[in-house]
């Protein structure tokens, strides 16, 4: 498929947007009373209206697979009376006329939801156009008739590794490669594609841990500053207990993993589970075994098979959202390890930076959750003012940080992000005056954090004009590291400055 980066549709006009809410309203009125048919009609008006619009295709297809009972197939002889809608998609693909390939495959679907063909010329012409959304969300589509469609996965996968999904990549290329064993393409990429995996999974450890929050943000430097089932009774608790349905060690499809050491290590805390169905801990402590073990679907099933008995504590709810994130923190991952071998390669650049902000998204809804829960925990209010300042919400991540920094877990670290906050706000004085006062409360051992603080020290000063302090920063970081970013070259030059005007 051809690449593109941006939509190259012209945005609706204010009045199509008002007609096709309007339309969009009326077909949720009239389908909720079972009047499919001219629900559907009012939906294809609203495609029509505005093709970009995933929403409006997304109820459209809901609608008519409940028209047909979600049988597969579509109405009756679908297959032999869209013959000549499919032979228009087709000339109107051959023309390149691709917004007319949208609308006339809405009317094959019309009759057969699950016509695979019209799908993925659909998906082809939307990422022509640039609708990238449209075009995963056709193939997804395409794929609930026959999910081991060679032609349909290998199609997908493109577009996954495309949009930075890998790890739906490598397990499509998986497939493919299963149902094509021939098929060179799938090889190449499920080994190309794994070895990356496996780069990304021995960084991943660290690059979550505090440290590497810590080096990610140094290294990024300015660009982060721009860039319910079982529900209790009242009382929260349910009053009479059954002990859950854990899996058991003989069914590794549904239960534990194969591996002998996590399948060992969990049994204890199955145990502890069904003996104590109503204490959230052990969830959580099993989940976390499952989680390191990369087994993130049997995690996600403990957590959630423990929201019932244990009254849907917040914990649990907590630890399911961040479950929930962990795709995009791998896919993360997976880019930056593509990166170390094709460092100048822009699509993955910009996957990157699109990652980074979603998972920033994420992880800031996550923490203000946490912190508004339980704000005498300042860990929580640490974590919301690092993706605060992430967000370039710079105000409400001082507020966060500053109330931070009273705790001496978090006094270096708040420091530090404290003097990013007031950098970006142009207030060199008292970004200054939190990197000098975390330079002072680094603890030994932490090196790259002293090496930062003094970077950021020394070209700070250096750009308020103040090259008698640059030069010194300067030195005392060339002293730990000469290699450390461009510092070498900057003292230099600052040296030059600084002689230049005392002799002036």
């Amino acid at each position: 498929m051809p690449e593109t980066e941006a939509s190259i549709l012209p945005p609706p006009s204010p009045e199509h947007r008002r007609v096709a809410a309007g339309q969009f309203e009326r077909a949720n009125q009239v389908i909720a009373t079972g009047h499919y048919d001219y629900g559907i009609r009012l939906l294809l008006s609203c495609c029509k209206l505005d093709p970009a619009n995933l929403i409006f295709r997304q109820a459209l297809r809901r609608t008519e697979k409940t028209k047909y009972k979600n049988n597969l197939r579509g109405g009756m002889l679908a297959w032999l009376t869209t013959i000549p809608k499919r032979a228009k998609v087709k000339a109107a693909k051959s023309a390149r006329d691709y917004l007319r390939v949208l609308e006339l495959g809405e009317n094959v679907l019309v009759q057969n939801p699950w016509d695979t063909g019209a799908q993925t010329d659909m998906a082809e012409s939307a990422e022509i156009l640039g609708l990238l959304d449209l075009a995963v969300w056709s193939l997804e589509q395409a794929r609930h008739k026959n999910p081991r469609d060679v032609s349909v996965n290998r199609a997908l996968a493109r577009l996954y590794e495309k949009r930075g999904n890998f790890t739906q990549a490598i397990a499509l290329w998986e497939l493919v490669r299963k149902e094509a064993p021939a098929d060179a393409e799938a090889h190449n990429k499920s080994k190309d594609l794994a070895a990356n995996e496996t780069i990304a999974r021995g960084n991943y450890e660290e690059a979550v841990s505090n440290q590497a929050l810590l080096d990610q943000n140094a290294d990024e430097g300015e660009e982060t500053l721009t860039e319910g089932d079982g529900a209790a009774p009242e009382g929260g608790r349910p009053n009479v207990l059954t002990a859950p349905t854990l899996p058991e060690a003989s069914a590794p499809v549904v239960g534990l993993p194969t591996r002998d050491r996590t399948a060992r290590d969990a049994a204890p805390l199955r145990a502890r589970i069904l003996a104590e169905p109503t204490n959230h801990e052990n969830y959580l402590k099993l989940a976390a075994l499952y989680r390191r073990a990369n087994e993130f679907d049997l995690a996600r099933e403990t957590l959630e098979l423990g929201l019932g008995p244990t009254g849907n504590p917040p914990e649990l709810t907590f630890e399911l959202a961040d479950l929930e994130i962990e795709p995009f923190r791998r896919n993360l991952a997976l880019t930056e390890a593509k990166l170390r071998s094709k460092p100048d390669d822009d699509d993955l650049r910009k996957i990157r930076i699109r990652l980074l902000k979603e998972i920033n998204t994420r992880e800031l809804d996550l923490h203000r959750q946490k912190a508004d829960r339980n704000p005498a925990e300042l860990a929580h209010r640490f974590e919301l003012g690092v993706r605060l300042l992430r967000a370039n919400q710079i105000d409400e991540a001082i507020h966060a940080l500053q109330t931070a920094r009273t705790d001496a877990r978090f006094l270096w670290r708040s420091l530090l992000y404290l003097g990013y906050c007031f950098k970006g706000r142009n207030n060199w004085r008292l970004a200054r005056r939190n990197f000098e006062e975390c330079l002072r409360n680094i603890p030994v051992g932490e090196d790259a954090a002293r090496k930062e603080v003094l970077y950021q020290l020394a070209q700070g000063n250096a750009d308020a004009g103040d090259f008698t302090a640059a030069v010194d920063m300067a030195t005392e970081l060339a002293n730990l590291d000469f290699r450390y970013r461009d510092i070498g070259k900057l003292l230099d030059e600052w040296q030059a400055k600084l002689e230049q005007s005392k002799v002036s």
